[in-house]
């Protein structure tokens, strides 16, 4: 049985949210397009027409946001700054911008929760992407200058930094597959794309770092634990290639290690784009990493894939328990990750910033009965237990998310949320997971 108190009196609980998933007010108080903006306007790009223009009008709405939270018991309250809200056109600073997010900052102080800052989570001002956005090597000193920004007039405030959320997604299901803002495709977009990510992300904590010293700075890395089809070596050497992909990619050259060229050939084509003293520009020391994990993947040898020669078989074919994503159910996915990242040598503290499920989600007499979401949530935080019990370095956990919000390429489908949204009144109604949370984090109930 386990209680929260198994996880040490330092453990940190607590809730994720996007910026762009979530505010709304599309075009307010001088914000300037994002490439999401932008994107959603395209025919079929998004499920159903769906736009975020409103979201959660969280704008508008966030005292009672908050005060969700703060009601829930959840101490830690991660949320990300929209870089189209804080640079203007002319890369001034955008002062009605900083004046919302100082308000965000100031409500959560006042109720006792503990701010997470994302600088960078997908919304890149779209006018910078008509500059070639992050194929464009510009980007490291216009990312930098905006960090530095976002710590002048946050820094007093925000002790919890993340630089970055999941690269690998936004490079490649963006710059890619082409599934994800910008749209882009191919190895022409992806590879300068992946690289001046990875500068960037090392960038962003060496400005943090040196201008708030005392901070904790991190960043965040989706990943799926891997397995093979089966034992057959072509079907291992798969699985190699698509864990260097989905897990290595971004982790290893943080470390100093490089790009995992070794099991990626095809990476080698970065070698095009690279310039004296990357290596060690590619580097930092972060203080922690963030674990986004919510499904394992199977691999297998594919001949139709040119140069990588590997493919995921979907959980649809495998016949397993899935998700309203077609993401299996398979909750020892996180502590195989926790224990792969916390096999690093230097990584020194891991969070799981991410971890959570969207099913379908019914309000029925004003309640939302999440038997499936209980139980997931239930079953993935014991497998977070059972690898700190192994000596992995993992000191939090973040639920994704606080409500149901706009699902990028999926949009308003897919409810992850603690708390239903009804997306027409803006009504909010906690579900039985978020009251579960709620329970577990009071200590009221165990789990088995």
């Amino acid at each position: 049985m386990i209680s929260r108190s198994d996880f040490g009196a330092d453990f940190k609980w607590g809730v994720s949210t996007a910026a762009f998933q979530i505010e709304g007010a599309h075009g307010i108080d001088d914000k300037v397009p994002s490439i999401w903006d932008e994107f959603t306007h395209r025919k079929g790009k998004i499920h159903k027409g769906h736009h975020a223009r409103m979201a959660c009008d969280f704008y508008n709405l966030y005292p009672q946001d908050l005060d969700a939270v703060r009601n829930l018991s959840i101490p830690n309250f991660r949320f990300s700054l929209s870089w189209t809200r804080i640079i203007n056109r002319d890369h001034s600073v955008n002062e009605k911008g900083i004046a919302f997010y100082n308000r965000i900052l100031d409500g959560c102080l006042a109720r006792g929760l503990e701010p997470w800052v994302t600088i960078y989570h997908w919304d890149i001002p779209h006018f910078l992407e008509e500059k070639g956005g992050w194929t464009n090597r510009d980007i490291v000193s216009w990312f930098g200058e905006y960090v530095e920004v976002c710590a002048k007039y946050f820094g007093d405030r925000v002790k919890h930094w993340m630089v970055m959320n999941e690269p690998m997604v936004f490079t490649g299901a963006g710059y890619y597959l082409g599934i994800h803002a910008p749209g882009r495709k191919g190895l022409s977009s992806f590879i300068p794309a992946m690289h001046h990510a990875t500068l960037c992300q090392a960038e962003g904590g060496r400005r943090l770092k040196f201008l708030l010293p005392q901070a904790e700075v991190g960043t965040t890395f989706s990943c799926s634990h891997v397995e093979p089809l089966n034992n057959s070596p072509a079907h291992q050497r798969a699985a190699v290639k698509i864990d260097a992909l989905l897990n290595r990619l971004y982790l290893e050259p943080s470390l100093g290690m490089g790009y995992p060229v070794k099991d990626i050939s095809l990476l080698s084509r970065v070698e095009k784009y690279m310039k004296a003293g990357d290596e060690q520009m590619m580097a930092f020391d972060f203080d922690f990493i963030g674990v986004q994990n919510y499904t394992r993947e199977i691999a297998k040898r594919s001949w139709m894939i040119p140069i990588l020669f590997a493919t995921l078989v979907g959980a649809h074919k495998r016949k397993v328990e899935t998700t309203l994503m077609n993401w299996e159910v398979y909750p020892a996915s996180i502590y195989h990750m926790l224990k792969k990242y916390g096999a690093y040598e230097k990584v020194r503290k891991i969070y799981v910033t991410e971890n959570g499920a969207a099913f379908e989600d019914s309000l029925l007499n004003g309640r939302v009965e999440d038997k499936r979401r209980v139980k997931y949530l239930h079953d993935y935080i014991a497998q977070v237990h059972r690898a700190k019990q192994e000596g992995v370095p993992v000191e939090g956990y973040f639920v994704w998310t606080l409500q149901d919000n706009f699902e990028w390429a999926e949009g308003y489908r897919p409810r992850f949320g603690l708390i239903y949204t009804d997306f027409e009144t803006q009504e909010r109604v906690v579900k039985d997971s978020g009251y579960w949370y709620r329970d577990f984090l009071e200590e009221k109930i165990v789990i088995s």
